[in-house]
């Protein structure tokens, strides 16, 4: 008994940790910079923390339970994904960056960014726990907890990062648009970076790619 509850612990602390990954950090970011309000930060948290859950359960949940395992190519895939994402939002920021008052984003849209995330990391989980933890039902409450350690880490991310964007667009009367083209430009380029990391010799597109779950 008290294995699984050292077990589901660190679930719920990794999964705190997890939320803090520099990829999930720079995509919420892009979304924080033109959400005006911390309340309204806090839900783009939860979305996308719910996102990423849902994702981390079906998939990660499917491999634990069959005792399966990922492909290199299917996990390097999966990380492209993400670096495609982050250049698409980067984009979309600095798009939207060229009004003088940047619109909000879809409430819709954490939640897909999430889910996308989650599809990445879920090898990474799952390998984990097939790693160390052989009862199914096990595996599955330490996902679970997994999941709600990220909810609680993205919105404590998204409440940090909009506090002190919010005060300097109200006190140091800078606009939020360039706060929306700062974010747009550091998830461009990130973005950009992890394609070419990614389409490198040993990556996706080799005869024999090599994957690390991260």
């Amino acid at each position: 008994m008290t294995e699984w509850v050292g077990l589901l612990a660190l679930g719920l602390l990794l999964g705190v940790r997890h939320a803090l990954d520099p990829d999930h950090v720079i995509a919420i970011g892009t979304i924080s910079a033109r959400t005006p309000s911390i309340r309204r930060s806090v839900a783009v948290g939860a979305l996308w923390g719910l996102g990423h859950t849902l994702t981390i359960l079906g998939v990660g949940g499917t491999i634990v339970l069959v005792q399966g395992a990922i492909s290199p190519r299917a996990g390097l895939a999966m990380e492209f994904g993400v670096a495609f994402m982050l250049i698409a939002l980067g984009l979309l920021n600095l798009i939207n960056a060229r009004h003088a008052d940047p619109p909000e984003p879809s409430r819709v849209r954490p939640f897909i960014i999430g889910m996308v995330h989650g599809m990445a990391g879920s090898a990474a989980v799952a390998l984990l726990v097939l790693a160390t933890i052989n009862d199914p039902v096990l595996g599955m409450s330490y996902l679970l907890l997994f999941g709600m350690g990220t909810i609680v880490g993205m919105i404590v991310v998204t409440t940090v990062m909009t506090v002190p964007m919010t005060m300097v667009v109200s006190r140091a009367m800078v606009s939020r648009r360039w706060l929306t083209a700062a974010a747009g430009v550091v998830s461009l380029v990130f973005g950009v970076l992890m394609v070419q990391w990614l389409g490198g010799p040993l990556a996706l597109f080799a005869a024999d790619p090599s994957f690390i779950p991260r």
